[in-house]
């Protein structure tokens, strides 16, 4: 019986999902279409299939590949993912559990900057960032992210760091651990899920960043794989559409295997933050 009515909810949420993912579906059929088939219908199945797109698109613009362009988002990525990780675990650690003046305030003024438009900081950042001669480089992304300018991730490990029991860093405080001990032997391996969901969204985010990329970096030897996709629109007066897609297709797979690698530890990462012990 119970079945029965929820085979209306069944059918309905299967046809609100392939609504969703029907443009990804495009994506990935108009990649393999011949460049003149790509606008001319919205069906998924090709006249014929063009792998060659795939092939011609990884030239990329100049004597700059997409082996480049993958390479340097790479470098961008790994670094900026790993020290938000630990600088925004520190940090949450210390507003978690520490006592310190202004404790409040100082955690208040961290939340209110989430609320702060990009903006407004876009052009003071840039002139600092000139000054201190890291224009064309990595180092605005390494940076902020070594400082824990993310707010939102701290808040969130913030959460997790309340929800464990404060008895375990007693128990760890008698066995002759301090605090950075209870933090690196204790805590951060009950915080993994959170840990994960950190790395999950900083890693999509650099990914597919794109304005800062823009603003910062100005050799096309040194750019991301999307100033790559934007610079070979640029670049040829007749777009090879089926080679733009087929190298969208390449770039969203490393986003889409990260998460569902990690799925099981992000889904329960974000369902137990915020729960106190």
């Amino acid at each position: 019986m119970t079945a029965g009515r929820s085979w209306p909810a069944t059918l309905f949420l299967s046809l609100f999902g392939l609504a969703f993912i029907y443009p990804l579906l495009w994506l990935v059929a108009a990649s393999l279409k011949p460049n003149a088939d790509v606008f001319t219908t919205i069906g998924l199945i090709p006249s014929h299939i063009e792998w060659s797109s795939y092939k011609q698109g990884w030239v990329g613009i100049g004597r700059v590949t997409f082996t480049q362009f993958f390479l340097n988002t790479v470098k961008l990525v790994v670094p900026v993912v790993a020290l938000t990780a630990l600088s925004s675990a520190v940090v949450a650690y210390g507003f978690a559990r520490f006592r310190f003046p202004l404790k409040k305030t100082l955690f208040s003024l961290m939340i209110a900057t989430l609320m702060l438009p990009d903006a407004v900081i876009m052009i003071p950042r840039y002139i600092l960032y000139r000054n201190f001669g890291w224009l064309n480089s990595y180092w605005p992304f390494y940076i902020p992210a070594l400082l824990a300018v993310h707010a939102f991730f701290i808040f969130l490990l913030v959460q997790f760091f309340r929800g464990i029991p404060r008895e375990l860093d007693e128990a760890a405080e008698i066995d002759g651990c301090g605090s950075f001990r209870t933090l690196t032997r204790v805590l951060l391996p009950l915080c993994v899920p959170a840990l994960i969901s950190v790395c999950i969204f900083q890693f999509i985010w650099t990914w597919n960043e794109f304005f800062n990329t823009l603003i910062y970096i100005n050799s096309v030897s040194k750019f991301p794989v999307a100033l790559g996709l934007r610079m070979v629109l640029d670049n040829e007066g007749a777009v090879n559409w089926n080679q733009v897609l087929a190298m969208c297709v390449v770039t969203i797979v490393p986003c889409v295997a990260v998460f569902f690698a990690a799925q099981k530890h992000f889904v329960e990462g974000i369902a137990t933050t915020g729960l106190k012990g």
